[in-house]
C-alpha cells in the first residue's frame, strides 16, 4: 500500500487512521482502536465494515473485462480520463491531485492510464468485487487497492482525493464529496444512447436508459456543478469471440442466456461493427 495511500485511509468501524502492521512488511492495517484489517496475499485490504449489499462483478465477468481492457477496446475510455485528468489538474503545484480515487475500479486500467498522465499521483483503487481488486492491486505501481462497498461509505479521511473516478459504476453524491477536497474534481464516465447500439436488438442486451443522465444528476445535485464535458466515439471491428467476451463483461452477463447468446452471435457477420460511445464529465464540489 503506497504511503500517500496509507495515510489517507480510514478505519470503516471507527473513522480513526489506519497504521501498517509491522511497518515493514505489512500484512494488516490497524486502527489505534484496535481494529484490524488483513491484507489478502493478491494486495488489496478488505475495508468492508460488515456485510455489503452486493458482491460485484463474478470471477468470469472480471476475466472477460480484462481480455477486452486488454486488446485496447476500450483505450479511448482511458484517454478521455487521462486527458481530462490533466484538464483539470492544471500547471500549478497547489492543485495537483496527490491522490486518485477509482470508485468502482474493475480491474484498475483506467486508473493507471490517469497515474500515468499524473506521475507525481499515487492511486487507490476500490470496488466490492474481490476478483476485480486482485487484478486492481497489481495494476499500477503506484496504486494499493481496498475492497469497500460505495453505498455504505469510502474508507477514506475528509478532503483526502484530489480526483476522483467513476466509469460505468455507482455514484454517492454526498460522500464523493465528503472525501474530495473542494479544489478537486469527480470525473464520471456514461455509456451515450447510441453505445454498443449495434447489438442491443441483435444480442437481447440491456438498453441505455433514456432517464440516466437524469439520474446521473440527480445523484450528485446539490453537491458538484458540471464542468467541462465530452462524447467520445470509436468504432470497433469485433469477431464473435470478442463479441461473447464484451457481453460477458457487462449487466448484460446477469441477464443473457448463454445457449441464445451463441445463437444470436452466429448469425451475425464476421467482423461485427459495433460502436463505443461515452460521455466524460468533469464534476466540482459545491
Amino acid at each position: 500500500m503506497p504511503p500517500e495511500v496509507l495515510r489517507r485511509l480510514r478505519c470503516p468501524v471507527c473513522g480513526r487512521p489506519l497504521a501498517a502492521v509491522p511497518p515493514a512488511a505489512v500484512v494488516a492495517l490497524r486502527c489505534p482502536a484496535g481494529h484490524s484489517f488483513d491484507l489478502a496475499r493478491q494486495g488489496y485490504v478488505n475495508l468492508t465494515a460488515g456485510r455489503a449489499t452486493h458482491s460485484g462483478d463474478s470471477p468470469a465477468m472480471v476475466a472477460a473485462r480484462d481480455e477486452f481492457l486488454r486488446a485496447g477496446h476500450y483505450d479511448l475510455i482511458s484517454t478521455a480520463l487521462a486527458d481530462l485528468a490533466r484538464t483539470v489538474a492544471g500547471d500549478g503545484p497547489e492543485a495537483y491531485p496527490e491522490l486518485v480515487v477509482d470508485a468502482g475500479a474493475g480491474t484498475g486500467r483506467h486508473l493507471a492510464a490517469v497515474l500515468d498522465a499524473l506521475p507525481a499521483a499515487a492511486g487507490l483503487a476500490l470496488d466490492v468485487s474481490k476478483p476485480a481488486l486482485r487484478r486492481a492491486a497489481r495494476a499500477h505501481p503506484r496504486a494499493g487497492a481496498a475492497l469497500c462497498d460505495t453505498w455504505r461509505g469510502l474508507p477514506l479521511a475528509d478532503g483526502a482525493a484530489g480526483l476522483l473516478l467513476n466509469v460505468f459504476a455507482p455514484r454517492n453524491g454526498p460522500e464523493f464529496h465528503r472525501v474530495l477536497r473542494r479544489d478537486g474534481a469527480l470525473l464520471v464516465v456514461t455509456p451515450a444512447a447510441d453505445h454498443l447500439g449495434e447489438l442491443v436488438d441483435l444480442l437481447g442486451l440491456l438498453r441505455v436508459d433514456p432517464a440516466k443522465e437524469a439520474r446521473l444528476a440527480g445523484s450528485l445535485a446539490g453537491h458538484f456543478s458540471r464542468g467541462v464535458t465530452a462524447t467520445h466515439r470509436s468504432t470497433l471491428r469485433l469477431d464473435h469471440a470478442e463479441l461473447r467476451t464484451l457481453v460477458g463483461m457487462g449487466p448484460s452477463a446477469w441477464h443473457t442466456d448463454p445457449a441464445d447468446l451463441d445463437r444470436r452471435i452466429a448469425r451475425l457477420s464476421r467482423p461485427t461493427t459495433v460502436t463505443v460511445a461515452v460521455q466524460a464529465t468533469a464534476h466540482h464540489p459545491t
